[in-house]
């Protein structure tokens, strides 16, 4: 899960990030953050959409190589999926 900490710093910079979601990159979230709390986070893409995203997926800068390490149990997250607001 992402900490307090790393979601105010990519708030503060307006940093770009991918949100790996599963092992398909189409399933990927692309925003910067705009809000969360203790389950979720909002991210706001490029469209100016917002997404209401669990904070257990991966969370990583979009500069960066894509996160590709995945283990038993972690397609169980894809069901919480993502809710457009």
């Amino acid at each position: 899960m992402i900490s307090e900490e790393q979601l105010d710093h990519y708030r503060m910079r307006g940093t770009k990030l991918r949100v790996v979601r599963d092992a398909n990159p189409a399933n990927d979230v692309k925003g910067i953050v705009v809000a969360w709390d203790d389950t979720t986070v909002l991210i706001r893409k490029q469209n100016r959409r917002v997404l209401k995203l669990d904070r257990g997926y991966h969370y990583q800068p979009f500069t960066d190589e894509r996160f590709s390490e995945w283990g038993l149990g972690e397609g169980q997250e894809q069901e919480k999926g993502a809710f457009e607001l």
